[in-house]
């Protein structure tokens, strides 16, 4: 990781050329979640192309660019499109945007996945608050010598996700009365999605959604010393007995039905915040 600092501030030297802000929070926006970026009052945006070392987002719905602005009051930095092991990429790659972040000034990261929901208590389109993962996507961006301007050499992953903000989610979700769920997110690697025997497997060891994405970002973030807020959107049901084959248009159109309640999640989160700053 040793080159990975100088990297990160040849990408911030470009970002703050053209942004002066500070951002409170960093935004990362999953699979049919872009929308949310239209809510945040953009004074600039850049192509991740045009960020040193930025990996090109290939995934469907992900533009693949940082839009900078005020949202709730606060200023924002948001990654508009994220990136997968599943795409070739490194862990390195895939968090280099979280580290980005975290330099220019972020102390709070929130992100956002689609998600198959494993739990028969939950139902496509429900919200869930991850309080805790699994990672058995094989990677870890932590793995090789530490560089300990980036964060600790052993980070303690006792509250990943802040118990804090979560509460704060949970209430908003009752107050604008629709579903929120607290539960567990395994990280796979994917493109594939699951067996049946894997989701028996995946439910078993006690996860409640599955994902491709996530844990990496959250593992960078907990090392870089962020708050996190980890929110998915259960996009289609994984039951064994009952598993029919994946539609994507489905999972991507149910993800942009329930990102209004994501939304509200988010703007009453950053609400808070800008209270409490």
């Amino acid at each position: 990781m040793l080159h990975i600092y100088s990297q990160v501030q040849e990408a911030v030297a470009v970002i703050r050329k053209q942004w002066g802000k500070t951002p409170h929070a960093g935004l990362i926006l999953g699979t049919g979640l872009g929308n949310l970026a239209k809510r945040i009052e953009t004074e600039k945006v850049i192509p991740y192309e045009e960020i040193p070392h930025f990996p090109a987002s290939t995934s469907l719905t992900h533009t693949g660019q940082m839009v900078l602005g005020t949202l709730e009051g606060l200023p924002i930095a948001a990654m508009e499109g994220r990136i997968h092991a599943y795409e070739g990429y490194t862990c390195q790659q895939i968090t280099f945007p979280v580290r980005v972040l975290k330099e220019l000034g972020a102390n709070l990261l929130i992100v956002s996945n689609a998600c198959g929901g494993m739990n028969p208590q939950f139902t496509q389109g429900d919200i869930m608050l991850i309080e805790d993962h699994i990672n058995l996507m094989g990677i870890n961006p932590l793995a090789g010598v530490n560089d300990d301007r980036l964060g600790p050499r052993f980070p303690d992953m006792a509250e990943p996700y802040d118990h804090k903000l979560i509460n704060t989610a949970l209430e908003i979700a009752r107050r604008e009365n629709f579903v929120a769920h607290k539960g567990v997110y395994v990280g796979v690697l994917g493109p594939n999605l699951e067996t049946r025997a894997e989701y028996r497997f995946l439910r078993n060891i006690g996860a409640d959604v599955v994902g491709m994405s996530t844990v990496p970002e959250v593992l960078a973030a907990v090392h870089a010393g962020m708050r996190v807020l980890g929110i998915s959107i259960i996009t289609d049901l994984c039951f064994p007995e009952s598993l029919k084959p994946a539609n994507i248009a489905e999972i991507i159109a149910t993800a942009n039905a329930a990102e209004p309640n994501l939304t509200k999640i988010v703007c009453g989160v950053l609400a808070k915040e800008k209270q409490t700053a």
